[in-house]
């Protein structure tokens, strides 16, 4: 029986190899910055390949990185959206996207997330909920430059790095740490060479894809349910919550505003010269 054919998607790409599905995320030319189109090509991408036949999804990056983080849209003056939803939408807005995250971490099939290059932000939400994480030694697996909000990103670290580690993630402004790192934290499975990466991580897949799916199935719901009753889903959700309380502080706001004035590049360099 011929295998189905596979959507298309303005930036994502989607190709069937022997018993896997790579899913690359495809705006190079952005660094595949993710914004709301490519969050929802993410999410129908997902959704069409939970009764799909391969056995296992790998997510990448296209270009010279996984993600840069979200677009932000802020590259000059006057192009960032200063004004807020009120707290109840914001949380309402925050709370899909977390929705999205654990969409991938339900989902009925082994997932790897392949990371070369970048990977900063919230877009390391998406390697933290895949049920494997391989990384480039090389790659800079990082937090946002300027705190223009909080406790989205570190709540799903703590219960793969500690809470120790994702203190100082959360902590410190554009904190980054190197693949090597992040597999020494256990954010990652481990990493190898960057020009090794896509065949391990392909190597990986196809041993995985050799066990019957009803049994990947059942093991993946085993391991996660042990993952949820230490907290993993709570954690997630609280994670919304708290970053819509942290956008309504007027410090916050204030970085905001500036990001508005200045642009990002721009208020990103005074906030680190402190001014």
């Amino acid at each position: 029986m011929a295998a189905r054919e596979l959507p298309e998607f303005e930036h994502l790409l989607l190709e069937r190899d022997e018993g896997l599905v790579w899913i690359t995320l495809n705006r190079p030319d952005r660094l595949n910055a993710i914004n709301r189109k490519l969050l929802d090509e993410i999410s129908q991408a997902f959704t069409w390949l939970a009764s799909d036949e391969a056995r296992v999804i790998v997510i990448r990056g296209a270009g010279r990185c996984f993600s840069s983080g979200f677009d932000v849209s802020g590259s000059a003056p006057g192009e960032y959206a200063t004004e807020e939803p009120g707290i109840v939408e914001d949380f309402v807005r925050l709370r899909a996207n977390i929705n999205r995250m654990l969409a991938i971490w339900d989902f009925p099939k082994p997932v790897i997330a392949a990371v070369h290059g970048y990977c900063l932000g919230a877009t390391t939400l998406i390697p933290s909920v895949c049920d494997m994480t391989i990384v480039a030694d090389d790659a800079i697996i990082g937090f946002p430059a300027m705190p223009l909000g909080g406790g989205y990103i570190s709540p799903l670290w703590a219960p793969l790095v500690g809470i120790k580690r994702a203190k100082q993630m959360s902590f410190e402004p554009d904190s980054r740490i190197s693949g090597v790192t992040a597999s020494e934290w256990g954010w990652a499975n481990y990493s190898v060479p960057a020009d090794e990466l896509m065949e391990t991580v392909r190597a990986h897949a196809l041993r995985i894809a050799k066990v019957p799916a009803d049994v990947l199935l059942m093991k993946k719901m085993s391991l996660n349910r042990v993952a949820d009753l230490n907290g993993f889903r709570t954690t997630a959700v609280l994670g919304a919550e708290t970053d819509a309380l942290i956008h309504e502080l007027p410090s916050v706001q204030a970085l905001r505003d500036s990001v508005g004035q200045l642009g990002l590049k721009e208020a990103i360099k005074r906030f680190k010269a402190g001014a």
